[in-house]
């Protein structure tokens, strides 16, 4: 899907292009963007390696396990379907401590077992589970206190201060974070009352008369 939209957009440009006799301009322009994203890509190295070592000796140093522990009655109420000792919750509490230091490419191998475990735990296989929805709600909102990614980005675009994001990066993470929880439990309480109303309904086949005779 992205490659069709990239494409269409390329498409676009160049009929644009045409239709305004600026078509000279589109060869220029292409290996000036190319030779600018090679140039991006290759100054990203040396901030991501940075930021990669310094969150490989938090993960050595035993700070990532004191994160998932501030987590526990946190990820608790959040997934009460999911036992505490499952290896489910464990998958889940190192995927979002990873995600809360910007470690994402820890988090992500961890991100997939626990839904691979949640899965496990799931006896309708073809429907997700309240516990898989809360997850990826969570997944996607992306709570991080240091953006690393982001951060690199604007160091290799010439930002005077790439770290100066960290701050509003925080407090938007926070404030997508609470509203997917906040989606996240109205639609389980509506589920909920969904399912009951369902059951407590009488059975329409069960008042159809039957004629006489």
């Amino acid at each position: 899907m992205v490659n069709l939209l990239w494409a269409g957009m390329i498409v676009v440009a160049i009929v644009f292009a045409g239709l305004n006799g600026r078509i000279e301009a589109v060869t220029p322009i292409i290996f000036n963007s190319a030779e600018k994203a090679v140039t991006i890509a290759l100054s990203l190295i040396s901030v991501m390696v940075f930021w990669l070592g310094i969150m490989k000796i938090i993960e050595k140093s035993g700070f990532i396990h004191i994160v998932i522990f501030l987590l526990k009655p946190l990820a608790y109420w959040l997934f009460p379907g999911i036992p505490r000792q499952h290896k489910a919750m464990n998958a889940m509490l190192m995927n979002m401590s990873a995600n809360l230091l910007g470690m994402g490419n820890a988090a992500t191998p961890f991100g997939i077992k626990a839904m691979e475990e949640l899965q496990n735990l799931n006896s309708k296989p073809d429907t997700a589970t309240d516990d898989m929805c809360t997850f990826l709600a969570i997944n996607t909102a992306g709570l991080t206190i240091i953006p690393t990614t982001v951060i690199a980005l604007r160091a290799a675009t010439g930002a005077l201060n790439p770290g100066d994001i960290i701050g509003t990066t925080l407090i938007a993470s926070l404030c997508s974070t609470f509203v997917a929880i906040v989606t996240d439990r109205l639609f389980r309480r509506y589920n909920r009352c969904k399912t009951i109303g369902n059951y407590m309904a009488p059975d329409s086949k069960a008042h159809t008369l039957k004629p006489k005779g």
